[in-house]
């Protein structure tokens, strides 16, 4: 069994609960917050932020005081837990020694960081372009494509998320997208393969992948090959839903994209580094694409990094020819230093290997023995520290608990008994996502199972069938 290091400096906190001057500071922040604060994907009226005053390992307090199990991992970033000592450090080594720098000079924390990220790369993914987060590495990485082949279509998955910025949100395939989709992007959105709520009326996961395949190659057929530069494919999605791609599936995107000429983008921005018990997902399958974007986990969001891994192909591309973009904070110290930081704490302290025996040993079996107790349990799927549980109110007819794209006062219920119970979901539609850091201890993660139990006796009342 791996062994996990979890123990921090920092002690501002305890089960004993914290001071009243954090709580004090809370209250001031949330203050301040409403007064001038403007937050993402939220009407800015009736929205009631929670306050978090304090964080350590895997637990999160709130304004109130209560401590919280952070399942969430914040937005599925926060791998190594909050405030590991060894990422906390280095950052302030960094912002001793050298806090920034322009992006055309060296500095050792980037290079650092490209050498430990490359390493981890498939193939031949050997360059590393470093940007703020995943949405903008996703930019780039089209930009690349198109560039790379002289071509603008981009084909990409409905049910899927890369990002917020206008061509991020308009490569995106949820419901996010439909505000700020002016169709002026060059996206083409085609079916993904998705067993469970198939949309090829699959019999068996050898079924999907089939149809699925045949599918893309049917768009890519009626859109053109010779238009289409890029197709970008969460390798398992995220906030879309967490759903592995059938076996064969991916082998045949990257058969397809290779035999007509356009760019494979594996946008790992949540999925890698850990999440799946693999330092990058696709690393299940075998699969080596031209691109793969990353974000996140790469240093649990201590400090915003992003970036694109490049193959050699693509970097010839730009080895005489000006690549034409760049951001100010490319490559920033303060981030590359957090990320050398983790990479290597996950690499000393086993995360990613525990990441994979959590999935197999405690999450995975969990959750499906819960899914055998609760009618409000549609379908469990996963892998790492990365799962979701899908609710429905009809297991026959799949209706789920919340509609697509939305919420219903049933979900609230289910998330208000599991923060009632201690725990910090992740919550999307009709899903809760069980995807905690990869190095909580397993009493804890036990701890937030057990919680998870007990709300979903409240999903239970809603079931019509």
């Amino acid at each position: 069994m791996t062994t996990i290091t979890t123990e921090h400096t920092h002690s501002a906190n305890d089960d004993a609960g914290i001071g009243e001057d954090l709580l004090a500071a809370g209250r001031r922040a949330h203050e301040l917050d409403r007064a001038h604060v403007f937050h993402s994907w939220q009407a800015q009226g009736p929205f009631q932020p929670m306050t978090i005053v304090d964080a350590e390992g895997p637990y999160v307090w709130d304004g109130e005081g209560r401590k919280l199990l952070d399942m969430s991992s914040q937005l599925v970033n926060t791998n190594i837990g909050h405030q590991h000592p060894a990422v906390v450090a280095a950052i302030q080594v960094q912002a001793g020694k050298l806090c920034t720098i322009a992006p055309q000079h060296v500095n050792d924390a980037r290079s650092e960081a490209a050498r430990l990220i490359a390493e981890r790369t498939p193939g031949d993914l050997d360059h590393v372009f470093f940007t703020n987060g995943g949405a903008d590495a996703n930019e780039h990485a089209i930009r690349m494509a198109r560039l790379h082949t002289g071509r603008t279509k981009v084909l990409s998955a409905y049910r899927s998320y890369h990002g917020g910025t206008q061509l991020a949100v308009n490569v995106t395939g949820d419901p996010r997208r439909f505000a700020n989709d002016y169709s002026a992007e060059g996206i083409v959105h085609f079916m993904p393969a998705y067993q469970y709520r198939s949309y090829f009326n699959s019999t068996s996961e050898a079924e999907e992948t089939q149809r699925a395949l045949a599918h893309l190659e049917d768009m890519i057929t009626l859109e053109g090959p010779d238009n289409i530069a890029a197709l970008i494919l969460e390798t398992v999605p995220g906030t879309a839903g967490i759903y592995a791609p059938p076996a064969g599936y991916l082998e045949g995107v990257r058969e397809l994209t290779a035999r007509y000429g356009i760019v494979f983008i594996a946008d790992e921005v949540m999925a890698g580094f850990g999440r799946t018990g693999r330092w990058f997902a696709i690393d299940h399958w075998g699969v080596t694409p031209d691109l793969i974007t990353f974000a996140k986990g790469v240093n649990s969001g201590y400090v915003p990094l992003g970036g694109v891994a490049i193959s050699d192909a693509i970097f010839e591309t730009f080895r005489d020819r000006a690549y034409p973009g760049g951001l100010t904070y490319s490559g920033h110290p303060l981030a590359c230093a957090a990320a050398v930081a983790t990479i290597s704490a996950m690499e000393s302290e086993g995360m990613v290997e525990n990441s994979d025996r959590l999935g197999v040993q405690i999450i995975g079996p969990a959750l499906r023995e819960l899914a055998g107790r609760h009618p409000s349990v549609g379908d469990v799927r996963g892998m790492g520290c990365f799962w979701a549980v899908e609710l429905v109110k009809d297991r026959t007819t799949k209706e789920p608990l919340a509609a697509y794209g939305g919420s219903s006062p049933e979900m609230n219920e289910v998330i208000a008994a599991l923060k009632a119970d201690g725990v910090l979901p992740f919550a999307n539609f009709n899903r809760i996502h069980v995807v905690p850091p990869l190095n909580t201890p397993d009493d804890d993660l036990r701890f937030g199972l057990a919680a998870l139990d007990r709300a979903l006796d409240v999903a239970d009342r809603f079931v019509t069938e």
